[in-house]
């Protein structure tokens, strides 16, 4: 998922940055192949009515764009609530997609043994994903790890994995690195 910020009339400060960051890689673990993209964009409002500050998160997703906008005081509790209702709305087209017959939503275009490069690491965690040569980005967890520890593993290795449909998207059923 690309993730874009752009702030206006202020700077971006470091604790909203990381709030950001936290609250994509959610949406990537609960809606991997949903959504494309992602703009956040935090403004100082000049309206006194309108609070101090204003969040619109723009969600890119296949066929649709949804779009959540908070106006309030201070900018943490706006992005906690604007994720929070992106979610949701996220959730409610999935739920709408599968209740669609014969419809089977966000299925993986490959499916099989495959070849990627590790793209994030979430060690304490004990997951990370991997983008494939087709730029998908796959899920794993440690327990897919096949002669190699997540403490051996870097971002950037190249590794061969086996795609699976996961609950959430495609993940790998095994992973190994590659020789």
């Amino acid at each position: 998922m690309e993730l874009k910020i752009e702030t206006r009339n202020l700077d971006l400060r470091k604790g909203w940055q990381e709030k950001i960051e936290s609250e994509r890689d959610k949406l990537i673990r609960h809606y991997a192949n949903l959504v494309l993209h992602l703009r956040v964009a935090i403004g100082s409002t000049s309206h006194h009515k309108e609070g101090g500050y204003e969040v619109k998160l723009v969600a890119t997703v296949p066929n649709d764009t949804v779009v959540v906008k908070r106006t309030g005081e201070k900018v943490r509790p706006l992005l906690i609530e604007a994720f929070d209702v992106l979610g949701l709305q996220l959730k409610e087209m999935v739920r709408k997609r599968q209740n669609k017959k014969g419809e089977k939503p966000f299925t993986s275009p490959v499916e099989g043994n495959a070849s990627g490069v590790v793209k994030r690491l979430y060690p304490f965690e004990s997951y990370g994903f991997i983008a494939t040569r087709d730029n998908q980005e796959v899920f794993f967890h440690e327990n897919a790890l096949k002669d190699i520890s997540m403490e051996e593993l870097s971002e950037g290795d190249g590794v061969s994995l086996s795609i699976v449909q996961g609950d959430k998207g495609p993940q790998a059923s095994w992973v190994r690195a590659e020789k």
